[in-house]
C-alpha cells in the first residue's frame, strides 16, 4: 500500500463525484442505450492480483455514471425519490471518511451528539411529542416495522405477555386495523413482525384513498391501528383526529396503539400552510418516515419515532457483556440493527443549512410544482384523478372527449403507452400505478431542485408525448 497513491485515488474519486453532481441536471432522466451497453465493461473475471484503486474508480465512473437514473436532478418524478442537498452530500462524504459505527455513544461521540441534536430539532420541527425517541434506520419500511414491533410488544405486555421472552406462540390475540389505501410496505412490515398481512381489518377508503373513519370496525378488544400520512398515489391524509377519537372512546381495558405511516407525507408537518392536513397526527403513539425522500439526504435514511422510548428499548435491547445497555440513548438497543451508519450527520447538515423556513419552503415548492403540473395537464386534455393537496399528481390519458369506443380499457392502453413514451423520451421520468383497478401515471415531486420552470418543462414533455401517443395508437374497436 502506498499512502500517496491512496490519497491520489481519493482525490480523483472526489473530482469524479463533483463532476457528476455538477452535470446531473443536464443528463437525461433515463440512461440511453449506449449507457446500458457500457455496463458490459463490468463483465470481467475476478482479477487474480487486483488492480490499482485509481483504475477501479475510473472504470466505475466511466461505465457507471452514465448508466444512473438522474434521480438527483430536478426532473425525475418517480417513486418519491428526493435529490440530495449539497450540505447532505458533503456531510455524506465526510461521514464515509469518518466511517463511524453509530451503534453506541462510546463508538462515536460525534454521532451520539448529533443524534441528540437532530432528535430535538425534528420533534420541534414536526410538532411531535417532545419526549419521543427518534431512531435512525434504513428506510420507511424498516421504520414501520420497528414501530409495529414496539406496538406489538407493548400491547402484549399490557395483556400480561412478554413477547421478547416467550415469542408469539400462544400469545393473546389483538386486532390490527389498516386503511384500504395502506402502502404495500406497511403490509410487508406487518408480516415481518408476525402480525400477518391478511389477518387485518381493512377499512374502506374514500375517493382519494383516505381511511373512512365512519367505517371503522366495532372491536371490543386490544387493537393496533395503522393510519397514513400521504397516500402513495394521491398524497391524501387519513382523518387522524377521528381515528384517535375512536380509539379513545373504547373501553379502558382494551389497550390501543395508533401508528402513522408517513414515509413522505409526515414532512407536511414542517409547512405551516399544510398543517390542516395533519390535524390530530400528533395524537399517535408512533410515526415512520424517510429522510431520503423529502428532506433530500442520501439513501438510506429512515426514521422511526415512538412516543415512549421505553417501548423501543423493550423490543430491541441486545445487551451483552461487551455491549451493555447504558442510561443514554443507545441506537443498537432501540433499532433492529447493531452496526449502523451515522445517518444523523446528514440530517443535521440538511436541517442546519435549511433551517425551519428552508424545510417549509422545500415542501411548499414541491407542492406548488405538483399543482402547476396538474393544472397544465388538465388544460392539455389529460385526466387528473386526484385532489392535488401535496406533491402527488395522478393522471390518465383517456380517449378523445365524446369518444366512448373502448371505454376504460382504451384509457388503460393509452395511459400505458404514454408512460412508455415518456420513459423512452428520457427527458423526464414518471412511473405507472394502479388506481381503482385502472392504469394511471404517478408524478411525484420531491426534489429540492424542482421549481416552476421544471414543472412547466415536465408538463410540456408529458403533453408532447401524449400527442404522439394519440397520433399513433389505434383505438380499440
Amino acid at each position: 500500500m502506498d499512502r500517496d497513491e491512496d490519497l491520489e485515488a481519493l482525490r480523483a474519486a472526489a473530482a469524479m463525484a463533483l463532476e457528476y453532481a455538477a452535470t446531473v441536471d443536464d443528463r437525461p432522466a433515463t440512461p440511453d442505450t449506449a449507457a446500458f451497453a457500457g455496463l458490459g465493461a463490468f463483465d470481467e473475471p475476478l482479477p487474480q492480483a487486483g488492480v490499482p484503486a485509481s483504475e477501479t474508480l475510473r472504470l466505475l465512473h466511466a461505465a457507471g455514471s452514465p448508466a444512473t437514473m438522474a434521480s438527483a436532478g430536478a426532473r425525475y418524478f418517480g417513486f418519491v425519490i428526493g435529490a440530495t442537498l449539497p450540505a447532505a452530500l458533503g456531510a455524506a462524504w465526510l461521514t464515509s471518511a469518518w466511517d463511524q459505527n453509530a451503534a453506541l455513544p462510546v463508538m462515536s461521540p460525534v454521532a451520539a451528539k448529533l443524534h441528540d441534536v437532530t432528535r430535538g430539532w425534528l420533534l420541534e420541527l414536526l410538532g411531535l411529542p417532545a419526549g419521543s425517541a427518534v431512531a435512525y434506520v434504513t428506510g420507511a419500511t424498516v421504520a414501520n416495522a420497528s414501530c409495529l414491533a414496539a406496538a406489538r410488544d407493548t400491547l402484549l405486555a399490557r395483556l400480561g405477555w412478554d413477547a421478547q421472552a416467550d415469542g408469539l406462540f400462544g400469545a393473546p390475540a389483538f386486532d390490527v386495523v389498516i386503511g384500504e389505501g395502506a402502502h404495500s410496505t406497511l403490509l410487508k412490515s406487518l408480516g415481518l413482525v408476525g402480525l400477518g398481512r391478511s389477518r387485518v381489518h381493512v377499512v374502506p377508503a374514500d375517493d382519494q384513498g383516505r381511511m373512512r373513519a365512519d367505517a371503522l370496525p366495532d372491536l371490543a378488544g386490544p387493537v393496533l391501528v395503522c393510519a397514513q400520512a400521504g397516500e402513495v398515489n394521491t398524497g391524501a391524509f387519513d382523518p387522524f383526529d377521528e381515528i384517535a377519537d375512536w380509539l379513545a372512546a373504547r373501553p379502558h381495558a382494551a389497550p390501543g396503539w395508533l401508528h402513522v405511516d408517513g414515509a413522505f407525507g409526515l414532512w407536511a408537518l414542517a409547512d405551516p400552510g399544510r398543517r390542516h392536513l395533519v390535524a390530530g397526527l400528533d395524537r399517535a403513539d408512533s410515526w415512520a418516515t424517510d429522510g431520503h425522500k423529502w428532506l433530500n439526504v442520501t439513501h438510506d435514511c429512515g426514521l422511526a419515532v415512538v412516543r415512549d422510548p421505553a417501548h423501543l428499548r423493550r423490543t430491541f435491547t441486545a445487551a451483552a457483556g461487551y455491549v451493555p445497555a447504558g442510561d443514554t440513548f443507545d441506537p443498537m438497543h432501540h433499532t433492529p440493527q447493531s452496526s449502523q451508519r451515522a445517518r444523523q450527520v446528514e440530517v443535521w447538515a440538511a436541517l442546519r443549512t435549511l433551517g425551519r423556513a428552508g424545510v417549509a419552503g422545500l415542501v411548499t415548492r414541491a407542492c406548488d410544482a405538483a399543482a402547476e403540473i396538474a393544472r397544465r395537464l388538465a388544460v392539455g386534455g389529460l385526466t387528473v384523478l386526484n385532489e392535488v393537496v401535496l406533491n402527488q399528481v395522478l393522471v390518465r390519458l383517456d380517449g378523445e372527449p365524446g369518444d366512448t369506443a373502448g371505454g376504460a380499457a382504451e384509457g388503460d392502453a393509452l395511459t400505458a403507452a404514454l408512460i412508455a413514451e415518456i420513459q423512452a423520451d428520457g427527458r423526464i421520468w414518471c412511473g405507472p400505478t394502479r388506481w381503482r383497478g385502472r392504469t394511471a401515471m404517478r408524478v411525484s415531486v420531491s426534489s429540492w431542485k424542482t421549481g416552476p420552470e421544471d414543472a412547466a418543462f415536465a408538463a410540456d414533455v408529458i403533453l408532447t408525448c401524449a400527442a404522439r401517443v394519440r397520433a399513433t395508437l389505434v383505438p380499440l374497436p
